[in-house]
């Protein structure tokens, strides 16, 4: 994406992440922070090193940072300059800030008729909870999403990230290269409006029409998919956890053979991806008893030489030590100025062929 040039006027995560994402494909990434009220994620992060906080680091990666006031007359025609130049802008405030400040998108436009403004918020740009501001976690709650995590019967819990945040921004990049598509056709700009709620109403697989259909309401179900055996967790010998996941018939009937225990493919209770279903509990069981009497790289390197698809449950400490992601470029190492040393981060997802993304800088420090 070299020769794009993203306004990026957001803070937190939702909108800075779609920035991240264009600016890792090579956009130019400008974030603008108003005075004396910089980016509270400059702040973020659980390690503190020398009063520096990493969050940033990755979340202001190829960015440029500049300090400018939207709320007056100077800073707003500033800023209009720079739509003047730029092709995409990336907002994530309550729907009518922007034209609060008088910059809304008609404005916009008229500066710069190709300009695509992306717009991420908690509920979108129209109806009537349009005007609410929106969390993440809150977010994941109304769409119907965080119902579906945890154990039955338990409070619903929310992962340790930002999921709803990441989804938005994701599907805020995908809005923005098609706009930018559609520009090449009619040398016009749109607006990009992506709501919290919506992206993580939009992952959520077939529960509409399973309700819809058959009045189905999907709920928690621990740590396996209902009906979808066997593809869960297992203890090993040494206590820690390895997923196995062979609910296809050709990759089960691989388990079996693996296990020693080729009679379960053509058991009736477990010959087919609906019977398994029906006997889910009795078939985890069975390989419960199995891997707990190995330990977990013997159960994953029996299964994945038999073709079976298991793996560990890792943490960072593992993560940054895979092979797979070391050999992948998923781990990068830039220096970081805030920091005043090189530290480790994630790579850039996707890989391209002939235009692979890259870490050019870290997260600025204070403009």
């Amino acid at each position: 994406m070299q020769g794009i040039r993203v306004l990026e006027v957001g803070t937190l995560i939702s909108g800075p992440f779609a920035g991240r994402l264009l600016g890792d494909m090579g956009a130019e990434v400008i974030k603008i922070e108003p005075p004396g009220s910089p980016d509270p994620i400059r702040t973020w992060g659980q390690a503190e090193v020398d009063g520096h906080h990493f969050f940033w680091t990755v979340h202001a990666r190829n960015k440029k940072a500049v300090t400018l006031n939207l709320r007056v007359p100077r800073g707003r025609e500033v800023f209009l300059d720079l739509v003047e130049r730029s092709d995409i802008v990336v907002e994530n405030f309550r729907p009518g800030t922007l034209e609060k400040w008088d910059l809304g998108y008609d404005l916009l436009r008229r500066r710069n008729p190709g300009i695509i403004l992306v717009r991420v918020s908690g509920y979108g740009q129209t109806g009537p909870d349009a005007g609410k501001a929106g969390y993440a976690s809150v977010a994941e709650a109304v769409s119907g999403l965080r119902h579906m995590n945890g154990f039955p019967g338990g409070p619903p819990p929310r992962l340790a990230l930002s999921l709803g945040d990441s989804l938005a921004g994701m599907f805020a990049v995908q809005g923005a290269l098609a706009a930018l598509y559609r520009r090449t056709i009619t040398g016009r700009g749109q607006v990009v409006d992506t709501a919290l709620t919506e992206a993580c109403l939009a992952v959520q697989e077939s529960t509409i029409p399973d309700y819809d259909a058959g009045g189905v309401v999907r709920g928690p179900s621990g740590t396996r998919l209902e009906g979808i055996a066997p593809s869960n967790i297992y203890r090993s010998a040494d206590g820690s956890w390895v997923v196995i996941a062979a609910n296809q018939d050709t990759v089960f009937r691989r388990l079996c053979a693996a296990m020693g225990r080729p009679e379960l493919a053509t058991d009736e209770r477990f010959a087919d991806h609906a019977a398994r279903g029906r006997n889910q509990d009795e078939l985890d069981s069975v390989i419960a008893d199995w891997a707990a009497a190995r330990q977990p790289q013997d159960i994953i390197d029996v299964l994945s030489a038999a073709g079976v698809i298991a793996g560990p449950i890792n943490t960072v400490t593992e993560v940054v030590r895979d092979p797979q992601f070391l050999a992948r470029g998923m781990l990068v190492e830039h220096y970081d100025e805030g920091a005043g040393r090189s530290v480790l981060g994630p790579g850039i997802v996707p890989v391209l062929s002939e235009t692979p993304g890259g870490v050019r800088n870290a997260g600025p420090a204070r403009p």
